[in-house]
């Protein structure tokens, strides 16, 4: 990353933004935000392990990706098993030759229902915090383990903007989400002398399948949905206005920023 932070001084400001030789893990990549970002990342010249449970999800963004002339490696993977999580890292670094950026977007509810902390089953508490924070930790430990002998890299939290406010019926999310959120902090000053920067992306209101669902809405409800959430620039968010954040923090644009998480929501 050294080498990548003292090239980015020679280049010129759009060439600072290019991923040409990158490799980039996104978990969660089979659809939705992932997907959006791993067609973004790909478009800037790097090219896309995508990871998730869905098999022939992961495998249909591939061969987009392949389409833009990127290679494109499709893994199944379960980001709450941390032994599946280190084999995605390990394999990224061996099939692809290299390991530079993670991005961990996996994310969500199983069951999506909305509950209050008073009706929540244990079993909910735990599958959200593991699904949406540990599996987090487990992804920049895998990444970062092989980041720091290998010239070091980004790592990319997505987090909400739930994270810094309160959010009745979806608790357990917006705790897990603010975890990542300091989690983002502490990595970036304990991996930022190994050539390691951390930092996080907070989407809005994005209506994603799994959006849609949680809330009990249908496709035909988004064009309301600006207006229902008060968003000043008057509309939801889409997974491609995530994806250039993501080519900034992972690009020599962003060399000297670690840390931080950026807030995408259409407004303040």
């Amino acid at each position: 990353m050294e080498a990548l932070r003292l090239q980015g001084e020679q280049m010129s400001i759009l060439d600072q933004f290019k991923l040409d030789g990158q490799v980039v893990v996104v978990t969660g990549g089979g659809r939705g935000i992932g997907e959006g970002i791993a067609l973004g990342m790909a478009e800037a010249g790097a090219d896309i392990v995508l990871a998730a449970r869905r098999t022939a999800e992961v495998e249909a963004v591939a061969e987009k990706i392949r389409a833009l002339g990127r290679r494109a490696l499709p893994v199944t993977c379960d980001v709450m098993e941390i032994e599946q999580v280190q084999a995605l890292a390990q394999q990224a670094f061996t099939d692809m030759g290299g390991l530079t950026c993670w991005i961990s977007n996996a994310g969500g509810a199983d069951d999506r229902v909305p509950r209050t902390f008073l009706e929540m089953p244990e079993r909910q508490w735990d599958f959200q915090l593991n699904l949406n924070l540990k599996a987090v930790w487990t992804g920049a430990q895998a990444a970062a383990n092989i980041m720091k002998d290998n010239g070091g890299g980004t790592i990319i939290n997505i987090s909400s903007v739930a994270a810094g406010r309160a959010s009745p019926f979806n608790g357990p999310y917006a705790v897990a989400k603010s975890g990542v959120d300091n989690l983002t902090q502490t990595l970036a000053a304990e991996l930022a002398a190994l050539g390691i920067r951390v930092n996080g992306v907070a989407p809005g209101p994005i209506p994603t399948e799994v959006f849609l669902e949680f809330l009990k809405l249908e496709e035909k409800d988004i064009p309301e949905l600006g207006e229902r959430f008060q968003i000043p620039l008057g509309r939801t968010g889409t997974p491609e206005d995530i994806a250039p954040a993501c080519v900034y923090l992972a690009s020599a644009a962003s060399s000297w920023m670690t840390g931080h998480t950026i807030k995408i929501t259409g407004g303040p």
